[in-house]
């Protein structure tokens, strides 16, 4: 999710290659896909190119990770999808890591949600197993945004009692995520991530869960360095993969703590800036 883009006419250009890039990771909402959801033109034939030159292409993002393997379904072999901000990372239907939640971690975070919809507040939880998620709203409009991010999601009488490995909770808030949800979830953050991952989402994990340490952990697995990885990114839970790359770019129009955080701006998501970005520095 982003702001308003930036004019155009504000994003310096990025640095040029030859760079001895091997990873290109990017976030997808506000970043690679437009504001409308719709991949950039030209995107399969870059990652046709990517291919060919030995470098390997990742999404990283909150989104579940049958939700990326749809979206790139024609493409994935050989893709590393960095699931649900770094908790569930699959390379071939295969594995790679995971930061799975203690149990009843997610039961606790359920209750807290369920209170606060006593309350007043228009918030639904989404319990994000391996599997597949789990919501106990069923509503269309809730269901819709849950959609877009969850292809696999099944509606439970009771989300606290689940047959399935739980990597995160994440909570949809119809109003503002910061300013009730976020607030509301304030005791896990004594022991948990509560993290603001967009203007309606927020997200409780592990403390050790995060794209930045997944992505770590993928460069060590395929002898990787930072500076042959690029990054890109717009809102906050995008820093710490910012910081696990030379080549880190904020998206014109990111929130303003990952535009200070990376080293290089990059033209917005509706400007197709990861693609321009990529041909510029790889000289496609």
């Amino acid at each position: 999710m982003t702001s308003a883009p930036t004019p155009q006419a504000t994003v310096p250009d990025p640095p040029a290659g030859p760079a001895g890039i091997r990873l290109v990771v990017t976030d997808m909402d506000g970043t690679l896909l437009d504001d409308a959801g719709r991949v950039p033109p030209g995107l399969w034939d870059t990652l046709a190119e990517l291919r060919r030159r030995g470098v390997l292409f990742s999404p990283a993002s909150g989104r579940q990770y049958a939700t990326l393997a749809r979206q790139f379904a024609e493409v994935s072999e050989g893709m590393v999808f960095i699931a649900e901000n770094g908790t569930y990372v699959v390379r071939d239907g295969v594995e790679l890591s995971s930061d799975p939640l203690a149990p009843g971690v997610a039961a606790r975070v359920v209750e807290a949600v369920r209170r606060l919809v006593a309350e007043g507040v228009d918030v639904g939880a989404v319990v994000c197993g391996k599997r597949s998620a789990y919501v106990e709203r069923g509503d269309e409009p809730f269901l819709a945004e849950v959609r877009k991010y969850y292809v696999e999601h099944r509606v439970v009488e009771d989300a606290t009692a689940l047959d399935d490995e739980v990597i995160k909770v994440a909570l949809f808030d119809f109003g503002s995520a910061a300013r009730t949800t976020a607030p509301a979830l304030a005791p896990f953050a004594d022991t948990h991530q509560v993290v603001v991952s967009g203007e309606h989402w927020v997200d409780v994990m592990n403390r050790t869960a995060n794209k930045g340490n997944a992505l770590r952990r993928l460069q060590r697995a395929l002898g990787i360095t930072p500076a042959q990885t690029m990054v890109f990114g717009d809102y906050l839970n995008d820093l710490e993969m910012l910081d696990a790359a030379e080549w880190s770019f904020a998206m014109a129009g990111a929130h303003p703590d990952v535009i200070a955080r990376a080293r290089h701006l990059a033209p917005s998501n509706n400007d197709h800036g990861v693609l321009r970005t990529i041909a510029r520095v790889l000289d496609l």
